[in-house]
């Protein structure tokens, strides 16, 4: 009450905060976001959620930046999957037909469903392996008449 009555009388203490440590910057950096493969698994997901969209938790493959998107504890057998080696990970990650499969220090999964590279382009994790693979559309001679049709 008595301080209510010090502001409304216009006589309360004003102490100026300091300009130390203020910002307008974002406080999550991408560069403070790598993924720490030492963890259990319930962090290593808590750090991916955490991180999902900005800045995006990210770890080195094959000796690119891979961010990680869209991840889930995974309570169940070892799903069959193509290994990929994740740099400072203990063990491989498994490509699988839902996913990467990623192993916490304590040998439990975590599931990860979307990976972006650092030229932008985002893919479902279960096609890295096909990500490179490109087929070129091919028409009939009645399709291209239909596309010059329409062009």
């Amino acid at each position: 009450v008595e301080a209510v009555h010090l502001i409304a009388n216009g006589k309360a203490p004003r102490i100026p905060q300091t300009e130390e440590g203020a910002t307008y910057e974002g406080i999550q950096k991408k560069e403070n976001a790598e993924i720490s493969w030492d963890q259990p698994a319930a962090a290593l997901h808590n750090w991916i959620r955490g991180h999902d969209k900005v800045p995006g938790a990210w770890t080195t493959i094959n000796g690119q930046v891979v961010t990680f998107y869209g991840s889930s504890l995974l309570d169940a057998s070892v799903p069959a999957g193509q290994e990929l080696i994740i740099k400072g990970a203990s063990r491989p990650g498994l490509v699988t037909k839902n996913g990467l499969v990623v192993f916490g220090n304590d040998g439990k999964m975590v599931l990860v469903r979307n990976l972006q590279f650092e030229d932008g382009k985002m893919i479902p994790a279960s096609k890295y392996f096909s990500a490179d693979d490109t087929t070129a559309l091919e028409l009939t001679e009645e399709e291209k008449k239909i596309a010059e049709d329409i062009r």
